[in-house]
């Protein structure tokens, strides 16, 4: 091969399969997918790739193989928490992360009212990516069903209530981490726990609610628990409530982060102490976490390997494997709030 006019050009299967000493089908074959080919003319295709600098062409390879190449990233709340809540950036980093290391895209989509909803059910019905990476699910939201019903590919970070044995799943045990919580704080002798809970048709609000219920036991009381939307707005909100109906409070377990941040404003703006008055725990420790005032205590969620996990998930369901559901856990760290 003249080397100037290979540095001048873009490589071919031609020029694969001239380095590897195979066919021009074969190396066709290896790039869709590996189908009908010996270990040992996969690995020399794979090197002559590498040597040679080859990248396919993903237009005519999607014609070959019927797909797109590509992933949805679907977050099914307003825009706005796109930005506010650093849970979503995290997970969307991870997952872009994670397809650009197998030269695939993700597609971020959003839907948080009605039209978006029916936009995104059509352009993902109409093949447009391979699978979706779900985000955020509600238990009535009927998107959800769409996707199932469409038999599109996907999987949901968090068990996707109502829909556990049609998609698969990536998640942290919501329930045992709100217990360690709890445990953490009532071992610190705080015996009025709240709780400011986050959407009950979310998984993290129903089962974080229900793990606090749990440890508490016959000391739970329907007094101390109001109900949040994962926002900061809502931690504050919650937590002036909380204290005119039970100003005996001595700890709050806020469900995200972001409501716990809520929450420590209003506890600085009514004159309390953190943790002196009341002690204060998260759950999330996406980063915010450390820069707050004092230093949230929080459940830590391990987005990097959650968004891996669930990328390679969903490309198994597409490649035909059927769903799974992976529970890793959630771990206390411990600062200056609780």
């Amino acid at each position: 091969m003249d080397t100037t006019t290979s540095a001048r050009r873009r490589p071919t299967i031609r020029d694969v399969a001239a380095a590897a000493g195979v066919s021009r089908g074969t190396v066709s074959r290896v790039i869709n997918g590996g189908h009908w080919v010996s270990p040992e003319a996969r690995e020399a295709v794979e090197r002559a790739i590498a040597e040679t600098g080859y990248r396919a062409n993903q237009h005519a390879r999607s014609l070959v193989t019927g797909r797109s190449n590509s992933l949805a990233f679907l977050l099914t709340e307003p825009h706005h928490l796109l930005f506010a809540d650093p849970t979503f950036s995290i997970l969307l980093r991870g997952a872009a992360e994670a397809l650009s290391e197998r030269g695939m895209t993700l597609i971020l989509l959003v839907a948080g009212t009605p039209d978006e909803r029916e936009n995104v059910a059509q352009y993902v019905g109409a093949g447009h990516v391979d699978g979706v990476l779900l985000i955020s699910s509600h238990a009535d939201d009927p998107l959800l069903d769409t996707l199932v019903e469409q038999g599109i590919p996907t999987v949901a970070c968090g068990i996707p209530l109502g829909h556990a044995d049609q998609v698969g799943s990536v998640s942290v045990d919501e329930q045992a981490g709100a217990r360690e919580m709890v445990a953490h704080l009532r071992a610190q002798g705080r015996r009025r726990i709240a709780t400011i809970t986050g959407p009950l048709d979310t998984p993290g609000g129903r089962l974080r609610l229900e793990g606090y219920r749990t440890e508490l036991g016959d000391a739970y009381d329907e007094r101390y628990v109001v109900h949040g939307d994962y926002t900061a707005e809502s931690g504050a909100a919650g937590m002036d409530v909380l204290l005119d109906r039970v100003p005996d409070v001595d700890a709050v377990f806020a469900a995200s982060d972001l409501m716990a941040a809520g929450a420590l404003g209003v506890l600085r703006r009514r004159g309390l102490r953190v943790p002196d008055d009341v002690a204060v725990g998260g759950f999330d420790d996406s980063g915010l976490a450390a820069t707050l005032d004092p230093p949230l205590t929080t459940m830590h969620q391990p987005f990097d390997r959650i968004s891996a996990a669930m990328v390679a998930m969903l490309l198994d369901v597409v490649g035909g494997a059927p769903h799974t559901a992976v529970t890793m856990p959630a771990e206390l760290v411990r600062r200056a709030s609780a």
